[in-house]
């Protein structure tokens, strides 16, 4: 009885080990899940939660597919308070305020055909959706019919469950602005091409797709800007469509392979046979989940809670969205692109829709760490944008589009190479760097704005007609450091350096000591008046002085030196957080969603929702008073994130709202690209392991980490006490260990002496 008793004890023993085991081995297995790509969508106009939509794609892909909630060409293409589904679409769309581009949609049916978008929209729930980043399905209530998506890089699969009819139809939307349809019944497929977009197109721009479904058609039409024509097989004008229909069996499945291509009708049928072929839906949607774990897995984190878990790893899917591939891989197996800048196919990357005033800032540092193979083809991409444009593109969707301002193109690539990222043309894209420092562009986000002024007087004057003018002079000074620093790296004439390293110093120029912000200057030298800093707008991008007085990210010890002294601006900055949400909007003529996502965040004139700010926690660590950084760091994370849909506090920007969580969930922050280092802050999780491209490990431990211990008490690196207040880039390059000691309360002593402090140029200016 002993011996049968310990045996059965044993059995269940290795059983549990044995599931827990697989449990385990499933859940490393299975990151993907806890992405939820409905962050994000509880927005409007209005009111930004995030400003996204669900994107089912591949990591940085070609095309994403969305479900398609609001009319054709509203950039708002799904908003979650929505209750219908109208189609589902191929989209490219960076931001709704940039909208899409060749955009195209199916949409399945039941019972009469419809064909008007406001009237086939399907009643849909939330409650039966599920969305993830390699996986989309919906049930559309209306014609009993679920809808399935599966993405590749430049492809999909669909999979939609009929029920019996008699009359089952899909309408391939191909929208307006320019379009053709083609139904090859015999070969049970659709070609065709769209050509919506909102700008930044050349004249010969098409977006070309074909579609093989799994089943024959028992009749077929097209529909033609407004007139419908049974029987037909093809179509072309403003606003095209093509429908086939069959009769299905209860839960017969209908199944739609997808491509396209910028290129060709040719290239989307080579995209298709690559990237799907004869694959199963499930092959490809289990494809998909294996790209993106494999992904996830190189950034693990333990010990944090379910809700933490998931609102990390949707931050990190944001961050790896964008820019997008604009390339394809042609018959002989060569990277060609579509120029999106002069309509010619030519060899070697492309990627698009991105605004660097946005990602500048941490989604292309996140970059330089973990992906820098990416890194150099988005490097080599930009090379052939001057190459076919004559400029570097600040915000390309797919080609240059007018917004924002700065000249951040010169940020990103100084900081690529001088983290040692090579494999790209960097005399051509100094070159363009050049040509940017000395040149206004064919528009205002090009070359820059203003910079006869600014390289005259040092800043571009308030009263001469260069709108927000001051938040450009501080963003060209800080690209100016970058400059010097690549120049210095490059073995430029002693002239050119000394240039820069002037320029550099051109923030100064708009800092008033009589009130301690930055401040619109005129021409002859006077500050502009009357001034307020919570005037949004004006003399600043969508901010006020508050959030752009710290734009000085190469220098705070020259910004605190202008204040006075370290001690005054940390006043500053505490009094950042504890000042009454005042505002002017009068610059816009009204409350932008920018203002009332800080006014309904409770952190003062603090503003996380819109990116000059978002940087300013940190500056504590350069003041010698890192525990305050600590605080509001975790404030942040802990009040203005979640996985819901309402789970960001303002736009996300191409990843970068995201990808600050990401690096700040980690315990660090790249303030200043460039200098190769990251501020300290407070990790989220008790332990987070980075695997390098280069096969390196980094490992983040935390182990007292906790909702109460946010404080850093002591750090170690390799085992050895760290009291910087930073971290290098080459100190992650080689792997190790940096262990923190988190308490409840904080250390007033660590981190406090300059020695520990991160680089200022004020300091190292040689």
């Amino acid at each position: 009885m002993e011996m049968r008793l310990r045996f059965v004890v044993f059995v269940v023993v290795l059983f549990a080990l044995n599931t827990f085991g697989q449990q385990k081995g499933s859940q490393q297995a299975s990151l993907v899940e806890y992405v939820n790509p409905l962050v994000g969508t509880d927005s409007d106009h209005s009111l930004s939660n995030g400003n996204t939509y669900p994107a089912i794609a591949l990591p940085w892909g070609m095309n994403f597919w969305t479900p398609q909630t609001n009319k054709m060409g509203n950039g708002w293409g799904y908003m979650y308070h929505d209750v219908k589904i109208r189609g589902f679409k191929q989209t490219h769309q960076p931001s709704p305020w940039i909208n899409d581009y060749a955009a195209f949609s199916l949409f399945p049916e039941t019972g009469e055909l419809i064909v008007d978008e406001n009237r086939r929209a399907s009643w849909f729930s939330h409650k039966v959706e599920i969305s993830k980043p390699h996986y989309y399905r919906a049930y559309l209530s209306d014609y009993d019919v679920v809808a399935e998506i599966a993405p590749t890089e430049r492809a999909a699969q669909f999979r939609f469950t009929f029920p019996e009819s008699s009359s089952s139809h899909i309408l391939v939307d191909a929208f307006d602005k320019g379009s053709m349809v083609k139904i090859s019944p015999n070969e049970k497929k659709i070609t065709g091409y769209c050509r919506n977009n909102d700008g930044g197109v050349p004249e010969n721009f098409h977006n070309y797709f074909v579609i093989r479904f799994d089943k024959e058609f028992t009749e077929l039409a097209t529909w033609k800007d407004s007139v419908y024509t049974k029987g037909s097989n093809m179509a072309e004008g403003g606003h095209v469509m093509a429908i086939i229909s069959f009769k299905t069996k209860k839960g017969e499945q209908v199944h739609a392979r997808v491509a396209s291509s910028f290129i060709s009708l040719e290239q989307a049928e080579l995209n298709l046979s690559r990237e799907v072929g004869e694959q199963t839906f499930d092959q490809t949607r289990n494809k998909a989940a294996e790209t993106w774990n494999k992904e996830f897995a190189r950034v693990k984190v333990e010990g944090g809670t379910v809700d933490q878990n998931r609102t990390f790893y949707t931050a990190l899917y944001h961050t790896m969205l964008f820019p997008r591939k604009f390339y394809e891989i042609d018959a002989n197996d060569k990277v060609v692109h579509y120029s999106p800048y002069n309509g010619k196919v030519l060899p070697g990357y492309q990627f698009t829709d991105n605004g660097f005033w946005d990602t500048f800032r941490a989604v292309y540092p996140y970059f330089t760490l973990m992906h820098p193979t990416l890194s150099s083809h988005i490097m080599e991409g930009l090379a052939n944008t001057f190459n076919e444009s004559g400029w570097l593109p600040e915000w390309a969707s797919p080609g240059h589009r007018d917004c924002m301002v700065g000249s951040n193109s010169a940020v990103i690539i100084s900081d690529a190479y001088l983290k040692g990222i090579r494999g790209f043309d960097i005399s051509k894209l100094y070159e363009a760097i050049l040509k940017n420092t000395e040149n206004e562009g064919p528009m205002h986000s090009v070359g820059r704005f203003g910079v006869k002024y600014y390289n005259k007087l040092g800043y571009i004057p308030y009263n001469v007609g260069v709108n927000e003018n001051t938040a450009r002079t501080l963003e060209y000074s800080f690209a100016d450091w970058c400059i010097w620093k690549l120049a210095k790296d490059l073995g430029r004439p002693q002239e050119e350096i000394d240039r820069f390293a002037k320029r550099a110093l051109n923030y100064q120029n708009v800092f008033d000591k009589s009130v301690n912000f930055m401040r619109g200057r005129n021409e002859d030298g006077t500050f502009q008046s009357p001034f307020r800093p919570d005037k949004w707008g004006d003399a600043f991008t969508e901010g006020s002085s508050w959030h752009w007085t710290w734009c000085v990210f190469h220098d705070p010890q020259g910004l605190a030196n202008l204040f006075g002294g370290r001690q005054q601006m940390a006043d500053r900055l505490d009094e950042m957080f504890a000042a009454a949400p005042t505002f002017d909007y009068s610059y816009y003529g009204t409350q932008i969603h920018e203002i009332t996502e800080m006014l309904i965040a409770n952190m003062g004139q603090y503003a996380h929702g819109n990116e000059p700010v978002q940087h300013a926690i940190y500056l504590y660590d350069y003041l010698g008073q890192p525990w305050k950084g600590q605080y509001w760091i975790r404030q942040t994370m802990d009040k203005l994130y979640n996985p819901n849909p309402d789970g960001l506090c303002g736009d996300e920007d191409n990843g970068q709202t995201s990808a600050w969580y990401v690096f700040s969930a980690m315990g660090f922050y790249p303030v200043a690209s460039g200098t190769g280092e990251y501020a300290i802050g407070s990790p989220l999780f008790k332990k987070i392991t980075l695997t390098l491209e280069n096969g390196k490990k980094f490992e983040i431990e935390a182990p007292q980490n906790s909702a109460e211990n946010i404080y850093l008490n002591k750090v170690t690196l390799n085992g050895a006490v760290y009291d910087k207040n930073y971290i290098t880039h080459t100190a992650f390059l080689k792997g190790g260990k940096l262990q923190f000691d988190m308490t409840k309360v904080p250390n007033k002593f660590r981190g406090t002496l300059p020695e520990s402090f991160p680089y200022s140029f004020s300091n190292h200016a040689k």
